[in-house]
């Protein structure tokens, strides 16, 4: 990843894909970041809101598909916002209080076992058979575990819940394949958005 990027700027863009979105304007010919033109990451896009650290979950879908940034960007702003199955649509009103988080993934890699990685550090995917062969996957980001005060062990059993396993957890532990991955994450609240387009 560059160092010398206004990642920032991925963040305002989201904003902007979503007001018009929501104002019935056309979301095509928003200008996309110059310095992002031609780049390609694996990404998660995060709505929060509320005001503060108690900033609350409010959607957030990515894909680990290394794409163009241009073309994924704008999908997962709109995913994250209106498919996230575990919250209602967002809506106009909402927007104020919305904060907006990008994560571009990188650096990935085969854990040697499921507790092979670093809080805070790592986001972690993991994938699992029960015993029906039944497969299951999930992944957090890696600021979830260290946001959460959570262990490996307790990362693990809540990642295995959030898979859809309702099983034994014990019975499926032994057989978790972990990847895991870094990201570089910006983050903006509407209000430094407005501040800054």
């Amino acid at each position: 990843m560059e160092s010398n990027l206004d990642y920032s700027k991925l963040c305002i863009y989201c904003f902007q894909v979503l007001e018009n979105f929501l104002s019935k304007r056309n979301i095509d010919n928003i200008p996309f970041p110059e310095e992002f033109k031609g780049k390609s990451y694996p990404l998660f896009v995060t709505w929060r809101i509320g005001a503060g650290k108690e900033k609350e979950l409010r959607g957030c879908i990515g894909t680990f598909s290394k794409d163009n940034l241009e073309k994924n960007l704008m999908r997962y702003t709109l995913r994250s916002a209106f498919k996230d199955s575990r919250f209602p649509p967002i809506s106009k009103d909402e927007i104020k209080d919305l904060s907006c988080e990008v994560s571009l993934l990188d650096h990935f890699e085969k854990a040697n076992n499921p507790v092979d990685w670093i809080i805070g550090k790592h986001g972690i995917d993991i994938d699992f058979d029960d015993q029906k062969g039944n497969d299951y996957s999930a992944t957090y980001l890696p600021h979830v575990a260290e946001k959460e005060k959570w262990d490996h062990e307790t990362t693990l059993k809540h990642l295995i819940r959030k898979a859809g396993y309702k099983g034994s957890l014990e019975s499926v532990y032994k057989n978790i394949e972990v990847t895991r991955y870094q990201s570089i994450k910006t983050a903006l609240s509407y209000q430094e958005y407005e501040n800054k387009k």
